[in-house]
């Protein structure tokens, strides 16, 4: 492609990233919760910046905000979210917005290019209220009866309160448009170390895992801790943490070879240190972007389950709680990443898959979809040491920028 081309300014974009970090700063980081005073700011800032790419702003009743063109030609959504996880980093979602106005700035006023950029910013990605809960409504997958029930995970504030405290009470949900859109691009920090490690540039996103989280729960027998003997126990949170150590043994003969598995709670009841605990609830979660490797994991897991609960002293039932589907990225969107990576970052890239779930997966249940990744210092995210070099910041920019043209130009 010819260089003089308008490209993407890094000033410009580092100074965006800058102006959205200062709303809710926390330490390096920021703390900017789903309808919280800082998210509303950036929210506000957003709106007031979008004209600048020649597109009208819209706030819609979930909190999405759109930048719309009326240039003729062929529109790319661009976009990601603006709220974070609690105190935690400053580039997880502003980074994929802040790339998707600078392409919109650059490729809408270009008469080269015949078509649009146009910007969405997706309300709740971080799940303070729900999962995926703006996305998800623009793709059809939302009920209002959802809305009525969604609490904030830490305060217990109702959405509808929120969604009344920033003024959209009553306004509508914007929903997709069939047809409109030739696809949808977001970039995004790696949030892993692969392009550190690596030392690359550019992680071009093949597939976006799918989430599949469990509840098991373990019942026993809740009794004195001092005169209880210890033949006749049953303990529901030794019978937990021996689970625990077991799918670490059983799983890896069953699992792909990007499987990974969590348990990020562990609850015991009654949770005192002078009793016996009669019951105990972990929390699990396994992810891939292969559901036949979930269905075996799932599989090992309800035997693991059966097995226990025979050989007892404990009896152990798994219960699932959520199914997240995979999501394959579109090949020829990836394609014009990859070729923007060799024109503007030496080929530095790799293909590879998301580990973390992002909006882009919604996106592509109902258009083509593809994510761009740049480095994650240290592979650190969801916390407020986040990261990612200005240098590495503005190579993802510009190949963004070029790939977003790319698209564009069919």
């Amino acid at each position: 492609m010819p260089d003089n081309r308008p490209s993407a300014d890094g000033a410009r974009v580092l100074a965006d990233l800058h102006a959205l970090r200062a709303f809710g700063a926390y330490k390096t980081g920021v703390h900017k919760p789903t309808f919280s005073e800082p998210h509303k700011l950036s929210l506000e800032w957003l709106v007031q910046k979008l004209p600048e790419a020649n597109l009208s702003a819209a706030v819609d009743g979930i909190g999405n905000v759109f930048g719309t063109s009326a240039k003729p030609g062929s529109k790319l959504l661009a976009g990601s979210h603006l709220e974070s996880q609690n105190y935690a980093g400053w580039l997880d979602g502003p980074l994929g917005v802040v790339y998707a106005l600078e392409a919109a700035r650059v490729l809408n006023i270009d008469p080269s290019v015949k078509g649009a950029v146009e910007v969405a910013a997706w309300c709740d990605e971080e799940g303070h209220f729900g999962s995926f809960l703006g996305s998800r409504s623009y793709v059809g997958q939302v009920t209002e009866a959802e809305i009525d029930a969604a609490r904030d995970r830490t305060s217990g504030r109702t959405m509808r309160d929120a969604l009344a405290d920033m003024g959209l009470a009553g306004r509508p949900r914007v929903g997709v448009e069939p047809g409109r859109h030739v696809g949808y691009l977001e970039a995004h920090i790696e949030q892993g170390d692969t392009l550190e490690s690596g030392r690359l540039a550019i992680g071009v996103v093949t597939s976006i895992v799918g989430i599949w989280q469990y509840r098991i729960n373990f019942a026993g027998e809740q009794n004195h801790a001092g005169t209880t003997r210890m033949a006749v126990r049953k303990d529901a949170g030794l019978a937990l943490a021996k689970f625990c150590v077991a799918i670490d043994e059983r799983f890896p003969d069953t699992c792909g070879p990007r499987t990974v598995w969590t348990t990020g709670r562990i609850t015991l009841d009654p949770g005192a240190p002078s009793i016996i605990p009669g019951g105990a609830e972990m929390l699990f979660q396994i992810r891939d972007d292969d559901p036949a490797v979930i269905a075996r994991l799932e599989q090992e897991l309800r035997t693991m389950a059966d097995e226990a609960s025979t050989q007892g002293p404990c009896t152990v039932t798994v219960e699932k709680l959520r199914t997240g589907a995979p999501a394959m990225m579109n090949p020829g969107l990836q394609d014009a990443i990859e070729a923007a990576s060799k024109a503007l970052a030496g080929g530095r890239s790799v293909r590879m898959p998301s580990g973390a779930g992002h909006d882009a997966q919604m996106l592509a249940t109902v258009m083509p979809a593809a994510m761009l990744f740049v480095p994650s210092i240290g592979g650190i995210s969801h916390h407020w040491t986040e990261n990612t070099a200005d240098a590495d910041i503005v190579t993802g920019a510009e190949v963004y920028v070029d790939a977003c043209r790319r698209i564009l130009g069919g």
